[in-house]
């Protein structure tokens, strides 16, 4: 019998689905799954029809963490390996030069919290539930969760997270800050692609430029970032969109950005 691949992939127009798929595991991110991932994450980041892509997992869990099994085998040299190659995919995802949006489905822990702090977006179902329990396993994350979380929600909210394991449901991770919004389970999906369908029909030039600022910003000082703002809406003009955008809105019409298939 064929092994299951442990990622999918389908396209709905501009929009790319990823859905980690080992629901038998909770969707363990193993060597294997994290470099498919990255492997995938990389084509559709030079995939010029995808405008949007939807990051969620398969079964009950978005991800539930690194596979253990295979973690607790490994050398103090091959843990370093793994770290790099984590954060080359979560590198990946944070700078993609589209919206990546977390479709939260169920658990999110560990590995699969560091997915979703990658992300642009994070929406959740009302059954998914949070945290970076490593310290139990006595180890900490490994994949850039610290950085990412601290910016999110502040240091004190990520101290206790860390430092208890304790995992958390929708309304406390959305009152932190942690997600943008809660959904029925049922209508996860549903209200995920209609928000990249979304951004989808907006200028891709503005989006990309608008997500370069953003990330950029947060590792600036404000004088930096605001000339790096100035900068970026400087290359809107010359790259043209901005032409048909106020035109439409001159107009009253919906904007006929380039959308060459």
């Amino acid at each position: 019998m064929a092994s299951q691949t442990p990622l999918k992939v389908q396209q709905d127009t501009h929009v790319a689905i990823v859905t980690f798929n080992r629901p038998q595991v909770y969707n363990a991110l193993d060597t294997e799954t994290v470099t498919t991932a990255l492997s995938i994450m990389q084509e559709l980041r030079n995939n010029n029809r995808v405008r949007a892509v939807v990051v969620t997992g398969a079964g009950k869990a978005f991800v539930a963490g690194a596979d253990i099994a295979e973690m607790r085998k490994k050398t103090p040299q091959q843990a370093r390996a793994y770290s790099e190659l984590g954060h080359r995919l979560m590198h990946t995802i944070e700078q993609m030069n589209k919206p990546v949006i977390a479709a939260i489905n169920g658990y999110c822990l560990g590995g699969g919290m560091e997915v979703a702090l990658a992300s642009d977006i994070r929406i959740a179902s009302e059954r998914a539930r949070f945290g970076l329990p490593e310290a139990i396993l006595g180890i900490i994350p490994g994949w850039g969760a610290h950085p990412r979380i601290t910016r999110l929600v502040g240091a004190a909210v990520t101290k206790e997270l860390l430092f208890t394991g304790d995992i958390i449901d929708t309304r406390r991770a959305l009152e932190v800050g942690m997600i943008n919004h809660v959904v029925a389970h049922d209508a996860l999906m549903g209200f995920a692609m209609d928000m990249a369908r979304k951004m989808c029909r907006q200028s891709q030039i503005a989006v990309v430029r608008a997500k370069e600022v953003i990330n950029a910003s947060i590792d600036k000082a404000l004088l930096d970032a605001c000339t790096m703002e100035t900068d970026a809406f400087v290359s809107c003009f010359e790259a043209g969109d901005c032409d048909e955008g106020m035109q439409a809105f001159l107009e009253k019409r919906e904007p006929r950005f380039d959308r060459s298939d």
